[in-house]
Protein backbone atom coordinates (compact mmCIF):
# COMPACT_ATOMS: atom_id res chain seq x y z
CA UNK A 1 0.00 0.00 0.00
CA UNK A 2 1.20 3.49 -0.83
CA UNK A 3 -0.22 6.49 0.95
CA UNK A 4 -0.25 9.73 -0.99
CA UNK A 5 -1.82 12.84 0.53
CA UNK A 6 -4.18 14.45 -1.95
CA UNK A 7 -3.41 17.93 -3.02
CA UNK A 8 -6.61 15.18 -7.75
CA UNK A 9 -33.62 8.91 -31.36
CA UNK A 10 -36.92 10.42 -30.95
CA UNK A 11 -35.98 12.68 -28.10
CA UNK A 12 -38.37 15.21 -26.59
CA UNK A 13 -36.11 18.18 -26.15
CA UNK A 14 -36.44 20.30 -23.01
CA UNK A 15 -32.99 21.90 -22.97
CA UNK A 16 -30.24 22.42 -25.51
CA UNK A 17 -26.63 23.48 -25.26
CA UNK A 18 -25.31 24.29 -28.74
CA UNK A 19 -21.75 23.13 -29.30
CA UNK A 20 -20.81 26.53 -30.72
CA UNK A 21 -21.83 28.18 -27.46
CA UNK A 22 -20.19 25.71 -25.09
CA UNK A 23 -18.03 27.09 -22.34
CA UNK A 24 -14.40 26.19 -22.86
CA UNK A 25 -12.05 26.08 -19.91
CA UNK A 26 -8.35 25.29 -20.40
CA UNK A 27 -5.96 23.62 -17.94
CA UNK A 28 -2.32 22.56 -17.96
CA UNK A 29 -1.93 18.85 -17.14
CA UNK A 30 0.61 16.04 -17.36
CA UNK A 31 -0.98 15.13 -20.72
CA UNK A 32 -0.52 18.67 -22.03
CA UNK A 33 -2.99 21.51 -22.23
CA UNK A 34 -6.59 20.29 -22.16
CA UNK A 35 -9.94 21.96 -22.47
CA UNK A 36 -13.25 21.24 -20.74
CA UNK A 37 -16.22 21.48 -23.08
CA UNK A 38 -19.78 21.69 -21.77
CA UNK A 39 -21.76 18.94 -23.49
CA UNK A 40 -24.99 19.50 -21.55
CA UNK A 41 -26.12 21.80 -18.75
CA UNK A 42 -29.17 22.52 -16.63
CA UNK A 43 -29.20 19.15 -14.87
CA UNK A 44 -30.61 18.87 -11.35
CA UNK A 45 -27.99 17.18 -9.13
CA UNK A 46 -26.83 14.72 -11.81
CA UNK A 47 -25.39 11.56 -10.27
CA UNK A 48 -24.36 9.16 -13.01
CA UNK A 49 -23.65 8.99 -16.72
CA UNK A 50 -23.80 5.94 -19.00
CA UNK A 51 -22.92 5.68 -22.69
CA UNK A 52 -25.07 3.67 -25.09
CA UNK A 53 -23.75 2.01 -28.28
CA UNK A 54 -25.14 4.71 -30.59
CA UNK A 55 -23.31 7.50 -28.76
CA UNK A 56 -26.27 8.77 -26.77
CA UNK A 57 -26.03 8.90 -23.00
CA UNK A 58 -28.24 8.24 -20.02
CA UNK A 59 -27.95 10.57 -17.05
CA UNK A 60 -29.60 10.27 -13.65
CA UNK A 61 -30.70 13.22 -11.52
CA UNK A 62 -30.76 12.54 -7.81
CA UNK A 63 -34.27 14.01 -7.22
CA UNK A 64 -35.61 11.00 -9.12
CA UNK A 65 -35.29 11.30 -12.88
CA UNK A 66 -33.49 9.63 -15.79
CA UNK A 67 -32.87 11.47 -19.06
CA UNK A 68 -31.36 10.77 -22.46
CA UNK A 69 -28.58 13.09 -23.64
CA UNK A 70 -28.01 13.27 -27.40
CA UNK A 71 -24.45 13.69 -28.70
CA UNK A 72 -25.19 17.37 -29.41
CA UNK A 73 -26.22 17.92 -25.79
CA UNK A 74 -29.99 17.99 -26.13
CA UNK A 75 -31.82 16.53 -23.13
CA UNK A 76 -34.95 14.44 -23.22
CA UNK A 77 -37.80 14.88 -20.84
CA UNK A 78 -37.63 12.59 -17.78
CA UNK A 79 -38.20 9.02 -18.93
CA UNK A 80 -41.51 7.49 -17.82
CA UNK A 81 -41.16 4.12 -16.12
CA UNK A 82 -38.18 4.88 -13.90
CA UNK A 83 -38.34 3.35 -10.41
CA UNK A 84 -40.02 5.61 -7.88
CA UNK A 85 -37.73 7.63 -5.62
CA UNK A 86 -37.10 11.20 -4.53
CA UNK A 87 -34.42 13.38 -3.00
CA UNK A 88 -33.67 11.71 0.35
CA UNK A 89 -30.61 13.45 1.78
CA UNK A 90 -27.72 11.69 0.06
CA UNK A 91 -30.18 9.35 -1.65
CA UNK A 92 -32.50 9.41 -4.62
CA UNK A 93 -31.84 8.24 -8.18
CA UNK A 94 -28.25 7.06 -8.21
CA UNK A 95 -26.30 4.95 -10.70
CA UNK A 96 -27.21 3.79 -14.21
CA UNK A 97 -25.47 1.28 -16.49
CA UNK A 98 -26.53 -0.54 -19.66
CA UNK A 99 -26.78 -4.30 -19.36
CA UNK A 100 -24.09 -6.45 -20.97
CA UNK A 101 -26.65 -7.53 -23.57
CA UNK A 102 -28.05 -4.03 -24.15
CA UNK A 103 -27.64 -4.16 -27.92
CA UNK A 104 -30.15 -6.99 -28.10
CA UNK A 105 -32.32 -6.47 -25.03
CA UNK A 106 -32.29 -2.74 -24.38
CA UNK A 107 -31.96 -3.47 -20.65
CA UNK A 108 -30.57 -0.80 -18.33
CA UNK A 109 -29.89 -1.07 -14.61
CA UNK A 110 -30.53 1.62 -12.00
CA UNK A 111 -29.68 1.93 -8.33
CA UNK A 112 -31.89 4.16 -6.20
CA UNK A 113 -33.19 4.85 -2.73
CA UNK A 114 -36.33 2.80 -2.25
CA UNK A 115 -38.58 4.65 0.20
CA UNK A 116 -41.40 3.05 2.18
CA UNK A 117 -43.21 4.26 5.30
CA UNK A 118 -40.62 6.92 6.09
CA UNK A 119 -37.66 4.57 5.72
CA UNK A 120 -35.26 3.99 2.85
CA UNK A 121 -32.69 1.53 1.57
CA UNK A 122 -30.66 1.07 -1.58
CA UNK A 123 -32.31 -1.00 -4.30
CA UNK A 124 -31.53 -2.01 -7.89
CA UNK A 125 -34.02 -2.14 -10.75
CA UNK A 126 -33.72 -3.13 -14.37
CA UNK A 127 -35.89 -1.82 -17.21
CA UNK A 128 -36.08 -1.90 -20.98
CA UNK A 129 -35.21 1.36 -22.72
CA UNK A 130 -37.65 1.90 -25.61
CA UNK A 131 -37.06 4.70 -28.12
CA UNK A 132 -39.43 3.66 -30.90
CA UNK A 133 -43.14 4.33 -31.21
CA UNK A 134 -43.34 7.64 -29.38
CA UNK A 135 -41.41 9.38 -26.64
CA UNK A 136 -38.51 7.41 -25.12
CA UNK A 137 -39.47 5.50 -22.00
CA UNK A 138 -38.55 2.68 -19.64
CA UNK A 139 -40.74 -0.42 -19.74
CA UNK A 140 -40.97 -3.68 -17.78
CA UNK A 141 -39.31 -2.06 -14.75
CA UNK A 142 -38.49 -4.66 -12.11
CA UNK A 143 -36.68 -4.39 -8.78
CA UNK A 144 -34.08 -7.18 -8.71
CA UNK A 145 -32.39 -6.35 -5.39
CA UNK A 146 -33.25 -4.43 -2.24
CA UNK A 147 -31.17 -4.19 0.92
CA UNK A 148 -32.65 -6.11 3.78
CA UNK A 149 -33.16 -3.35 6.36
CA UNK A 150 -34.50 0.11 5.61
CA UNK A 151 -34.04 2.96 8.10
CA UNK A 152 -34.94 6.64 8.33
CA UNK A 153 -31.30 7.70 7.85
CA UNK A 154 -30.63 9.99 4.88
CA UNK A 155 -26.92 9.06 4.64
CA UNK A 156 -24.59 6.56 2.98
CA UNK A 157 -26.57 4.77 0.27
CA UNK A 158 -23.53 4.00 -1.94
CA UNK A 159 -24.12 3.13 -4.78
CA UNK A 160 -22.35 2.13 -7.98
CA UNK A 161 -23.21 -0.64 -10.41
CA UNK A 162 -20.47 -2.49 -12.30
CA UNK A 163 -20.80 -5.48 -14.60
CA UNK A 164 -17.86 -7.88 -14.31
CA UNK A 165 -16.33 -9.71 -17.28
CA UNK A 166 -18.40 -12.79 -16.34
CA UNK A 167 -21.56 -10.63 -16.58
CA UNK A 168 -22.31 -10.73 -12.87
CA UNK A 169 -23.32 -7.39 -11.36
CA UNK A 170 -21.46 -5.76 -8.47
CA UNK A 171 -23.45 -3.29 -6.35
CA UNK A 172 -21.80 -1.09 -3.70
CA UNK A 173 -23.82 -0.29 -0.58
CA UNK A 174 -23.08 2.28 2.11
CA UNK A 175 -23.40 1.60 5.83
CA UNK A 176 -26.48 3.90 5.95
CA UNK A 177 -24.80 6.07 8.61
CA UNK A 178 -24.83 3.20 11.13
CA UNK A 179 -21.22 2.03 11.14
CA UNK A 180 -21.64 -1.21 13.08
CA UNK A 181 -23.85 -2.60 10.32
CA UNK A 182 -20.77 -2.84 8.06
CA UNK A 183 -19.39 -5.71 10.19
CA UNK A 184 -22.60 -7.75 10.19
CA UNK A 185 -22.66 -10.37 7.43
CA UNK A 186 -26.41 -10.76 8.02
CA UNK A 187 -26.88 -7.12 6.92
CA UNK A 188 -26.40 -5.77 3.40
CA UNK A 189 -25.30 -2.32 4.64
CA UNK A 190 -21.61 -1.49 4.24
CA UNK A 191 -20.98 -4.26 1.72
CA UNK A 192 -20.32 -5.02 -1.91
CA UNK A 193 -22.88 -7.45 -3.26
CA UNK A 194 -22.70 -9.63 -6.37
CA UNK A 195 -25.78 -10.81 -8.22
CA UNK A 196 -26.71 -12.14 -11.64
CA UNK A 197 -28.43 -9.80 -14.13
CA UNK A 198 -31.83 -11.14 -13.06
CA UNK A 199 -31.06 -10.62 -9.35
CA UNK A 200 -30.36 -14.25 -8.55
CA UNK A 201 -27.30 -15.26 -6.51
CA UNK A 202 -24.23 -16.68 -8.29
CA UNK A 203 -23.34 -20.14 -7.03
CA UNK A 204 -19.75 -19.14 -6.25
CA UNK A 205 -20.53 -16.20 -3.95
CA UNK A 206 -18.69 -16.55 -0.62
CA UNK A 207 -21.73 -16.96 1.66
CA UNK A 208 -24.03 -19.12 -0.43
CA UNK A 209 -23.50 -22.01 1.97
CA UNK A 210 -23.94 -19.94 5.14
CA UNK A 211 -22.14 -17.46 7.32
CA UNK A 212 -23.79 -14.41 5.79
CA UNK A 213 -26.32 -13.15 3.28
CA UNK A 214 -25.80 -14.96 -0.02
CA UNK A 215 -25.62 -11.75 -2.09
CA UNK A 216 -22.65 -10.38 -0.10
CA UNK A 217 -19.23 -10.33 -1.77
CA UNK A 218 -17.24 -8.29 0.79
CA UNK A 219 -17.92 -6.38 4.02
CA UNK A 220 -16.43 -3.64 6.19
CA UNK A 221 -17.07 -0.70 3.86
CA UNK A 222 -18.27 2.79 4.85
CA UNK A 223 -19.79 4.50 1.79
CA UNK A 224 -18.61 3.34 -1.62
CA UNK A 225 -19.47 5.90 -4.31
CA UNK A 226 -17.04 4.84 -7.01
CA UNK A 227 -16.36 1.48 -8.64
CA UNK A 228 -14.88 0.20 -11.90
CA UNK A 229 -13.36 -2.91 -13.43
CA UNK A 230 -9.60 -2.68 -13.91
CA UNK A 231 -9.25 -3.62 -17.60
CA UNK A 232 -5.71 -4.92 -17.03
CA UNK A 233 -6.83 -7.55 -14.52
CA UNK A 234 -10.63 -7.84 -14.73
CA UNK A 235 -10.84 -7.14 -10.98
CA UNK A 236 -13.28 -4.80 -9.27
CA UNK A 237 -11.79 -1.62 -7.76
CA UNK A 238 -13.81 0.60 -5.42
CA UNK A 239 -13.41 3.98 -3.77
CA UNK A 240 -15.19 4.89 -0.54
CA UNK A 241 -15.61 7.83 1.77
CA UNK A 242 -13.80 7.81 5.07
CA UNK A 243 -14.84 10.07 7.88
CA UNK A 244 -12.33 12.81 8.71
CA UNK A 245 -9.58 11.35 6.52
CA UNK A 246 -9.35 7.73 5.51
CA UNK A 247 -10.99 7.77 2.07
CA UNK A 248 -9.94 4.44 0.55
CA UNK A 249 -9.37 2.62 -2.70
CA UNK A 250 -9.81 -1.14 -2.36
CA UNK A 251 -9.83 -4.21 -4.59
CA UNK A 252 -12.69 -6.14 -2.92
CA UNK A 253 -12.21 -9.90 -2.90
CA UNK A 254 -14.72 -12.61 -2.11
CA UNK A 255 -15.40 -13.01 1.60
CA UNK A 256 -12.86 -10.39 2.71
CA UNK A 257 -13.38 -7.79 5.43
CA UNK A 258 -12.19 -4.23 4.69
CA UNK A 259 -12.26 -3.09 8.27
CA UNK A 260 -14.80 -0.31 8.75
CA UNK A 261 -15.33 0.74 11.55
CA UNK A 262 -12.82 -1.46 13.40
CA UNK A 263 -9.83 -0.06 11.49
CA UNK A 264 -9.49 3.18 9.55
CA UNK A 265 -6.93 5.77 8.47
CA UNK A 266 -9.35 8.53 9.44
CA UNK A 267 -10.89 9.92 12.59
CA UNK A 268 -14.42 10.78 13.63
CA UNK A 269 -15.61 14.25 12.63
CA UNK A 270 -15.28 15.14 16.31
CA UNK A 271 -11.59 14.28 16.10
CA UNK A 272 -12.00 11.10 18.15
CA UNK A 273 -10.31 7.84 17.29
CA UNK A 274 -12.11 5.29 15.12
CA UNK A 275 -11.92 1.67 16.24
CA UNK A 276 -8.61 0.18 17.31
CA UNK A 277 -6.29 1.87 14.83
CA UNK A 278 -5.18 1.22 11.26
CA UNK A 279 -4.66 -2.55 11.16
CA UNK A 280 -6.02 -5.81 12.50
CA UNK A 281 -5.34 -9.41 11.57
CA UNK A 282 -8.01 -10.72 9.22
CA UNK A 283 -8.86 -7.26 7.87
CA UNK A 284 -7.62 -5.93 4.54
CA UNK A 285 -5.50 -2.85 3.93
CA UNK A 286 -6.46 -0.32 1.25
CA UNK A 287 -4.52 0.05 -1.97
CA UNK A 288 -4.46 3.82 -1.37
CA UNK A 289 -5.95 6.31 1.05
CA UNK A 290 -6.35 10.06 1.41
CA UNK A 291 -5.81 12.19 4.49
CA UNK A 292 -7.27 14.78 4.49
CA UNK A 293 -10.39 13.51 2.77
CA UNK A 294 -11.31 14.44 -0.78
CA UNK A 295 -14.82 12.89 -0.54
CA UNK A 296 -14.34 10.60 -3.57
CA UNK A 297 -17.11 9.71 -5.97
CA UNK A 298 -17.06 8.35 -9.54
CA UNK A 299 -14.13 6.27 -10.77
CA UNK A 300 -12.88 5.33 -14.24
CA UNK A 301 -9.86 3.57 -15.75
CA UNK A 302 -8.62 5.30 -18.89
CA UNK A 303 -8.02 3.00 -21.87
CA UNK A 304 -8.36 5.45 -24.76
CA UNK A 305 -5.83 6.86 -27.21
CA UNK A 306 -6.74 10.55 -26.98
CA UNK A 307 -4.37 11.06 -24.04
CA UNK A 308 -1.49 8.56 -24.37
CA UNK A 309 0.19 9.85 -21.20
CA UNK A 310 -2.87 8.81 -19.18
CA UNK A 311 -3.46 5.36 -20.63
CA UNK A 312 -3.87 2.82 -17.83
CA UNK A 313 -4.41 5.48 -15.15
CA UNK A 314 -7.40 5.65 -12.84
CA UNK A 315 -9.42 8.83 -12.34
CA UNK A 316 -11.45 9.62 -9.22
CA UNK A 317 -13.87 12.51 -8.79
CA UNK A 318 -13.69 14.59 -5.63
CA UNK A 319 -16.70 16.24 -3.99
CA UNK A 320 -15.15 17.97 -1.00
CA UNK A 321 -11.89 18.45 -2.88
CA UNK A 322 -13.69 19.80 -5.99
CA UNK A 323 -11.18 18.29 -8.39
CA UNK A 324 -10.25 15.09 -10.23
CA UNK A 325 -7.51 12.86 -8.84
CA UNK A 326 -5.45 11.11 -11.51
CA UNK A 327 -3.64 8.09 -10.10
CA UNK A 328 -0.63 6.64 -11.92
CA UNK A 329 -0.60 2.90 -11.24
CA UNK A 330 2.25 0.45 -10.80
CA UNK A 331 0.39 -2.85 -10.91
CA UNK A 332 -2.04 -2.74 -8.01
CA UNK A 333 -0.22 0.13 -6.28
CA UNK A 334 -0.53 3.89 -6.70
CA UNK A 335 2.82 5.33 -7.78
CA UNK A 336 1.86 9.00 -8.11
CA UNK A 337 -1.11 11.34 -7.99
CA UNK A 338 -2.05 14.45 -9.92
CA UNK A 339 -4.74 16.93 -8.92
CA UNK A 340 -6.69 18.13 -11.94
CA UNK A 341 -9.23 20.90 -12.59
CA UNK A 342 -9.21 22.33 -9.06
CA UNK A 343 -9.61 25.84 -10.47
CA UNK A 344 -12.95 24.77 -11.94
CA UNK A 345 -14.39 24.84 -8.43
CA UNK A 346 -16.93 22.08 -9.16
CA UNK A 347 -17.80 18.98 -7.16
CA UNK A 348 -17.18 16.04 -9.51
CA UNK A 349 -19.82 13.35 -9.04
CA UNK A 350 -19.02 10.93 -11.88
CA UNK A 351 -16.31 10.18 -14.45
CA UNK A 352 -16.77 8.01 -17.55
CA UNK A 353 -14.78 7.25 -20.67
CA UNK A 354 -16.82 7.79 -23.81
CA UNK A 355 -16.74 5.62 -26.93
CA UNK A 356 -14.89 8.50 -28.61
CA UNK A 357 -11.92 7.96 -26.27
CA UNK A 358 -12.48 11.19 -24.32
CA UNK A 359 -13.17 11.44 -20.60
CA UNK A 360 -16.46 12.91 -19.40
CA UNK A 361 -17.18 14.53 -16.01
CA UNK A 362 -20.49 15.09 -14.24
CA UNK A 363 -20.69 18.08 -11.88
CA UNK A 364 -22.81 17.90 -8.75
CA UNK A 365 -25.03 20.97 -8.46
CA UNK A 366 -28.55 22.21 -9.03
CA UNK A 367 -27.31 23.40 -12.43
CA UNK A 368 -25.12 20.40 -13.14
CA UNK A 369 -23.11 19.89 -16.30
CA UNK A 370 -21.64 17.10 -18.38
CA UNK A 371 -18.11 18.10 -19.38
CA UNK A 372 -15.85 16.53 -21.99
CA UNK A 373 -12.05 16.65 -21.61
CA UNK A 374 -10.34 17.31 -24.97
CA UNK A 375 -6.85 18.42 -26.01
CA UNK A 376 -6.54 22.19 -26.26
CA UNK A 377 -5.91 23.33 -29.80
Amino acid sequence: MIKVTAVLLGISIVATTALSAQAQETFDTSAGSVRLETVAAGLDRPWSLAFLPDGTMLVTERPGTVRIVAPDGTLSAPLPGAPATRDWGQGGMLDVVPGPDFAGSGMVYLSFSEIEDGKAGTAVARARLVRAGGAPRLEDTQVIFRMNRKTSSTRHFGSRLVFAPDRTLFVTLGDRGDMERAQDTADHAGSVIRIAPDGSVPADNPYVNGGGLPEIWSVGHRNLQGAAINPATGALWTVEHGARGGDEINIPKAGRNYGWPVISYGRHYSGGKIGIGTAKEGMEQPVHYWDPSIAPSGMAFYTGDRFPAWKGDVFVGALRGAHVARLDLDGNSVAAEEKLFGALGERIRDIRQGPDGYLYLVTDSGDGRILRIVPAE
